[in-house]
Formats: structure tokens, sequence, C-alpha cells
């Protein structure tokens, strides 16, 4: 990983006769804060981007368990020795892993299947009267990666 605190852990897939079962995420685990809330979100068709957004707080966790995803993030905290570096990692459910993405880090995600769905975890609920988030648009980073973070390489 290029982000300080950032990491994608891939998960032990345990399986048998009867089919297979993964944790996603334990209080235990020495990269999990607290625990606010957990929520899906579902992309019908694939290449819909989802970007950037921040949190001040909030450590947020990521898994796809459904279909595949590109996650893109920008380390955005001036303290830290990563400051403005970024990251493009991609999961899937067929080598499920949890993605940790800590406050200051601007983070995005594109389907890359149908029905892909994402699965997160939040350190804290989400407060609609005062969201802990700063939004930038999904071309916000481009000059700084070199290219457009969203785009697909097909062979």
């Amino acid at each position: 990983m290029n982000i300080h605190d950032v990491q994608q852990v891939f998960l032990k897939v345990h399986e048998d006769d009867r089919g297979y079962l993964y944790e996603v995420l334990h209080g235990s685990d020495d990269y999990v804060t607290q625990f606010g809330q957990v929520y899906m979100v579902g992309d019908r068709i694939p290449y819909v981007t989802r970007a950037y957004h921040k949190h001040h707080e909030l450590h947020d966790w990521f898994c796809i368990v459904n279909g595949a995803a590109k996650f893109v993030l920008v380390d955005d905290r001036e303290d830290s020795p990563t400051y403005r570096q970024f990251d493009i990692l991609t999961g899937s459910s067929k080598t499920p892993s949890t993605v940790v993405v800590p406050p200051g880090v601007y983070h995005g995600w594109m389907s890359l299947a149908p029905e892909t769905m994402l699965c997160s975890t939040a350190s804290h609920e989400y407060n609609a009267e005062k969201p802990d988030e700063t939004r930038v648009p999904p071309t916000h980073f481009d000059d700084l990666i070199g290219s457009n973070p969203w785009q697909i390489f097909a062979k």
C-alpha cells in the first residue's frame, strides 16, 4: 500500500460441502477503532462510480460481497508521511478482503461487474444533519494520479 494506515486485509474463507463462510471484521482487529453502523450499497450495472469523499473522524471498512470493484484512495492528511499519495485497489467476492480507510483519506469506488454489492462498516453512525464528510468530484485527483483512475484497461 502507498498510503499510511490504508490496508487491504485478505480474508480466510472456510468452505465445506454446505457452502462457505468468511468473517469480515472483528472488534479485536488492530485496525478497528470503534463500531457505529453497517450498511450495504449495491450497483445494478458495472462502471457506476461513487467518488470522492473523506471523513474527518470516521473510519471505514469495505468488503465486496458480490461482484467486483475498484477503489481509488488519496491521502489528504497533511501530517501523514504519505500526504498526497494515492492507492488503487481491487476487491471481489472471489477473493474477499476488507479495505481499511482511516479518516482524512479521500476514497471512492467503482463497480466492475453487474450486481456488485459492497458491505460498509463505519466507526460512527451517519448523522444526516451534520455529515462527517467532505466531497469532491470524481475527476478531482486526475492531475495528481496522472490519468483517469476510473479508466478500465482491457487486454
